[in-house]
């Protein structure tokens, strides 16, 4: 539309400055005397045409698409009926709707528009250009071409612009898939690919990155690590498959009741970790505990239907104890778990919270 306003502008202009230096239509163009009292309301109509437009794109009504369309067409041949006396070669301004084609980058528009204009300038020269104003036939033929180079340079226009975008969307699709590609080998390089935890290293990572939280902002963090009791003996007696069995329905239940705050990983052979993070002591504990008896009260008939149970060390961290000493406390309390019958939860320090 702003390309409409430009030409209505111009042409207003152009109008003014007609009446002010007294310039009349060339006596080739010269056209009956009724006929340029047309131009003064057919400018008015363009204004109209204009208006009503603009109120209807910007209501956001239906056929936004086709009243563009449409109003380049009014507003072309409006122009050229304005301006034909005046200005040679007036008829480029037919050109106008067929350029919207380039806008939307719309093949059947282009031919649509451009097979209508060429048969609707044809009534045009010989029921008006011929008759009115005379105008040679070679003139016609010059602009029909014109018409016609210009839907060819057009096409060439909007096929250019198809190639563009259908790479675009090749080069989006390759980004993409590289973009997956390189999240599942991230993923791959951060899971343990038997349990679905989180791997050793990772672990590791995301323990060093919360622990500067801790310094930094206070943040609340309490360590669990996890020991299945007498596991050597479920491999020894069932094998190692039923054992990596037993690791993932393992994982599974702490990777189910952990909350998305907490960090969950595989540490090594039967052992596993959790972080919990935004949590008392309490409440750590309270949820380590719901792990331990949910494990215990797991059925496992392929390892002769005896429960697995869990050993599990939990400890806080303190501002300044660092991560070596925070896993030995851990560990401490892990092995007092052990040292005290197994399938309990202990906590690191003087005051251990046992299960009895």
């Amino acid at each position: 539309m702003n390309l409409y306003w430009t030409l209505i502008a111009i042409t207003l202009i152009g109008q003014v400055i007609y009446v002010l230096v007294g310039l009349k239509p060339a006596p080739a163009f010269t056209v009956p005397e009724q006929m340029g009292y047309l131009i003064f309301p057919c400018s008015l109509f363009l204004l109209l045409i204009m208006i009503v437009a603009e109120v209807w794109l910007r209501a956001d009504f239906r056929f936004q698409k086709q009243v563009v369309i449409g109003c380049g067409f009014l507003v072309s041949y409006l122009l050229y009926f304005i301006a034909e006396p005046y200005v040679d070669g007036a008829q480029m301004a037919l050109m106008i709707p067929v350029m919207a084609s380039l806008v939307y980058f719309d093949l059947r528009m282009l031919y649509g528009l451009g097979v209508l204009n060429l048969f609707l300038y044809a009534g045009i020269y010989f029921g008006l250009e011929r008759r009115l104003l005379e105008k040679p036939l070679p003139e016609f033929l010059m602009v029909e071409c014109i018409f016609i180079v210009f839907v060819v340079m057009a096409r060439g226009v909007i096929g250019r612009a198809y190639e563009t975008n259908e790479y675009l969307e090749q080069l989006t699709q390759s980004e993409q898939g590289l973009l997956v590609e390189r999240a599942v080998s991230d993923k791959l390089l951060k899971i343990d690919a038997l349990t679905g935890l989180y791997n050793h290293k990772t672990f590791h990572e995301y323990l060093d990155s919360l622990l500067e939280q801790c310094e930094k902002n206070g943040l609340q963090l309490q360590l669990a690590l996890f020991d299945i009791d007498n596991f050597k003996r479920v491999n020894d007696t069932y094998g190692h498959w039923i054992g990596d069995i037993v690791l993932k329905e393992v994982a599974a239940k702490i990777g189910g009741t952990i909350s998305l705050n907490d960090f969950a990983a595989r540490y090594g052979g039967e052992e596993f970790a959790i972080i919990f993070t935004d949590k008392s002591l309490e409440d750590a504990y309270a949820l380590a505990e719901v792990l331990r008896s949910g494990i215990a009260g797991m059925v496992h008939p392929y390892a002769g239907g005896k429960p697995i149970t869990v050993s599990i060390g939990l400890c806080p961290y303190r501002a300044g104890d660092g991560k070596e000493l925070l896993f030995r406390r851990t560990d401490e309390a892990l092995y007092q778990a052990k040292r005290s019958g197994k399938n309990r939860v202990t906590t690191a320090g003087e005051n251990q919270l046992v299960l009895v």
